[in-house]
């Protein structure tokens, strides 16, 4: 970690208690509020602690990692990624089945990777809209998607339907603070013992202790 990036921890860490929060919900929340510089995710995320626990033990399993956007991909460094957003076939489906392109990449996705993956959504809604009515099972979604118009209900939607899942009230959202909560998972199932998380799934790092590729997932580059 930078002493830049350790420094913005601090200033954070001096303007907000975390404390009482659980501990991945804590380490969400801050990996949110640091990579946006906004304190309202504090009463804005929707953490269920036992569904994060969930999402970690996805990643420590090996649970392919699903990207909705180019921007959430790009940003993803920590671990492999699957996204199918700007792949001709999907922009081919997108015309003949007269969707966007985001729920024809979701489409592809699913069909390639099957159930069980986890989705980190962090564009517009149309992804987790898909994600929703084609019921594809998802291990944990990451659902932060982004706008005026459907985002704040499609991420209601997602809370109504009890996946495991992180999300926000707001219509806030978007690639970064998907990142960052993501990262936050990431760095904790890397710490599982044998764990099949990221690129070199044989080791467990303390959350403590980050690797390189990691350290730099939170989105506040951008």
């Amino acid at each position: 970690m930078s002493s830049a990036t350790e420094e913005s921890y601090r200033i954070l860490r001096s303007r907000i208690d975390l404390s009482p929060l659980p501990k991945f919900s804590r380490d969400v929340t801050e990996r949110v509020i640091h990579a946006s510089a906004d304190f309202d995710y504090y009463t804005d995320l929707v953490c269920d602690e036992e569904w994060l626990a969930e999402g970690v033990a996805a990643l420590a399993a090996g649970a392919p990692v699903i990207a909705d956007s180019v921007m959430v991909a790009a940003g993803i460094t920590g671990s492999p990624v699957l996204c199918k957003i700007d792949e001709p076939l999907t922009q081919r489906l997108a015309r003949t089945a007269f969707i966007s392109r985001a729920a024809a990449a979701t489409r592809l996705a699913f069909g390639e990777v099957g159930p069980g993956a986890f989705w980190v959504v962090g564009g517009g809604p149309d992804a987790l809209a898909e994600i929703l009515s084609r019921r594809v099972e998802p291990a944990f979604v990451v659902g932060l998607p982004v706008g005026f118009v459907g985002a704040a209900e499609a991420k209601e939607a997602l809370r109504a339907s009890r996946l495991p899942s992180v999300s926000n009230v707001s219509e806030k959202g978007g690639p970064a603070v998907a990142v960052a909560a993501f990262s936050a998972l990431l760095w904790h199932a890397l710490a599982v013992t044998g764990t099949r998380a990221g690129w070199e799934p044989t080791r467990g790092v303390s959350p403590g202790e980050p690797d390189a590729a990691l350290a730099g997932d939170d989105g506040t580059g951008w």
